[in-house]
C-alpha cells in the first residue's frame, strides 16, 4: 500500500482543518516546499497536494507552490482543489503534477470531468469522492449532495475511471481512526485503485486499511502532530 503524506494549502501555507471546516485552520508550516523536502529527506514518494483557496473560489490557486515542489523534490505528487475545466488540467499538469483530482467537477460539470479523463487516461485523473453521512460533498466541503458515495463510484468506474481518493469528512482532522467498512463496502462494488483520506492516527489504522484492499492511504494530521513518525511511515512503504 502507497502511504502518500498531505500538504494542504491556505494563503500559501501548510495548513490542516478539523472535519474541512475553515475556521479551525490551524498553520504548521510557513513553507509548503520546506515541508516537502523534510518529507523527501525522510523517505515519503507521494504527496497529495491540496489548494483549499482553490478549492473554495473555484480556481486554482496555488499553482506556483504545485510548480516549485514539482521543481525541487522528486516527489510524486497528485494535485487537487480548483480543478474545474479542462484548461485548469492541463495548468496542473504543465506545473508538474503527476495526477490531478476532480471532485466537485465530477458533480457540477461530468462532461468536462470525462473530457479530461478521457484526455490524459485514468492513469494520470483520481476521482476525489469526498463524503458527509455517505453523501458526497463539494465546493471545498461547503456544499452537501443527495449523491450517494457508492453510486457515484460506481458510475465513474464505469465510465472508465480506476483511481478514487475517498475522504469521509467525519473523520478528517479527527485522529480517530479511519471508515474501514465504507472502503471495504466501496470496493465491493468497484475493483477501483482506494487511496483512503481522514482519521489515521496510528500504524495499525494504516494496517487496517492494507489489509482490506485499500491502493493507498493518505496521512495528514497525524504527521503534524507527532502521532505517527516520518521513520515509521517509510518502513511501510
Amino acid at each position: 500500500m502507497r502511504i502518500i503524506a498531505a500538504i494542504d494549502i491556505i494563503d500559501g501555507k501548510c495548513v490542516r482543518l478539523t472535519k474541512g471546516a475553515f475556521d479551525t485552520k490551524k498553520i504548521y508550516n510557513e513553507n509548503p516546499l520546506e515541508m516537502a523536502k523534510e518529507f523527501e529527506t525522510k523517505g515519503i514518494k507521494y504527496l497529495h497536494l491540496v489548494d483549499l483557496d482553490g478549492a473554495r473560489t473555484g480556481k486554482i490557486f496555488n499553482r506556483f507552490i504545485l510548480e516549485k515542489i514539482a521543481i525541487n523534490t522528486k516527489l510524486k505528487i497528485d494535485f487537487g482543489g480548483g480543478i474545474k475545466s479542462l484548461k485548469d488540467a492541463e495548468i496542473a499538469f504543465e506545473c508538474g503534477a503527476d495526477q490531478v483530482t476532480g471532485g466537485s467537477i465530477a458533480i457540477k460539470n461530468p462532461v468536462e470531468f470525462i473530457k479530461i479523463l478521457e484526455k490524459f487516461g485514468p492513469e494520470k485523473i483520481i476521482l476525489g469522492a469526498d463524503v458527509n453521512q455517505r453523501k458526497i460533498a463539494v465546493s471545498a466541503w461547503l456544499e452537501n449532495t443527495d449523491n450517494c458515495v457508492i453510486d457515484f463510484i460506481t458510475k465513474y468506474y464505469n465510465q472508465g475511471i480506476r483511481n478514487v481518493i475517498c475522504t469521509d469528512i467525519s473523520k478528517d482532522g479527527m485522529l480517530n481512526g479511519p471508515s474501514v467498512n465504507l472502503y471495504q463496502e466501496i470496493l465491493q462494488n468497484a475493483e477501483v485503485n482506494l487511496i483512503a483520506s481522514g482519521g489515521v492516527s496510528s500504524i495499525s489504522d494504516l494496517e487496517k486499511l492494507q489489509t482490506i484492499g485499500c491502493e493507498g492511504a493518505i496521512v495528514g494530521k497525524a504527521i503534524y502532530e507527532g502521532k505517527i513518525s516520518l521513520q515509521k511511515l517509510t518502513e511501510l512503504c
